[in-house]
């Protein structure tokens, strides 16, 4: 039975605890000191960590994990000590029992991965900062053309992959959702539900592509009213591209 747990670290960072009666493994680990302590109390039996890209928040706490115990670390060729399995677009390997395809999705910074499984009983997805609910990450070492394939990339999967992603930045994601597509009903139902949710101090995550598709305006880049608000806003072109450009520039400076 596959279990997947959020372990809060930072501000508002989740490390993945994912675990089958196999063991268990952890999506980048930016902090150790809440996985050592499961460990130090036979709560988690680690086999295994994932790293989707190569910033501190997400790899910080590797080496305390590794100097506990040996592990099989997966991630993308980068300068992140501790890697000792490096995968590529479309490699395959199974852990715990669970079986992953990795895919590449850089924009974020341009080593970054995603970590696809389907033989758990649900398709699942574990993103880093590129697609966050309501939202998409920034563009720091990539172009905004790479953002723009990757997410095109996410959101070709089944419609009901669970979606894990990185941060809790849900709230106020669909705050700047709701300037760009302030009539979609959908989306304001959700940024209702979503506030409910944060305020209680419960995690919004995961997301389903399915919902994502109908209230993220960065997978919607397609859709007549967000093309028609881009171009009257900052006078572009209503190419798919330009749109979402021109969107995530929006963001960057909301």
């Amino acid at each position: 039975m596959l279990s997947v747990k959020p372990i809060k670290a930072y501000q508002d960072n989740y490390i993945w605890l994912v675990s089958t009666n196999e063991g268990s493994i952890v999506v980048d680990p930016g902090e150790s000191k809440k996985i050592l302590n499961l460990i130090d109390n036979n709560e988690i039996d680690l086999k295994g960590v994932l790293i989707t890209h190569h910033h501190f928040d997400h790899t910080n706490g590797l080496s305390d994990l590794l100097d506990k115990r040996g592990l099989e670390v997966y991630g993308p060729k980068n300068n992140v000590n501790g890697i000792n399995n490096i995968v590529k677009n479309n490699d395959k390997f199974t852990v715990i029992g669970i079986d992953f395809e990795v895919i590449e999705i850089p924009g974020h910074t341009l080593d970054h991965i995603a970590f696809y499984s389907f033989n758990s009983g649900e398709p699942i997805l574990f993103c880093g900062d590129t697609l966050f609910s309501g939202g998409c990450g920034r563009v720091f070492e990539g172009t905004f053309d790479q953002m723009f394939i990757a997410l095109k990339k996410i959101s070709k999967y089944p419609k009901e992959t669970k979606i894990f992603c990185g941060h809790e930045y849900t709230l106020s994601n669909l705050k700047f959702a709701l300037a760009v597509d302030e009539n979609n009903e959908d989306l304001i139902k959700e940024y209702d539900n979503i506030k409910n949710i944060v305020d209680s101090g419960n995690p919004s995550l995961p997301t389903i592509l399915e919902k994502e598709l109908r209230i993220n305006p960065f997978l919607r880049c397609d859709n007549h009213h967000i093309k028609n608000k881009i171009v009257s806003k900052f006078n572009t072109s209503d190419d798919e591209l330009e749109v979402f450009c021109a969107l995530r520039q929006w963001k960057d400076n909301f």
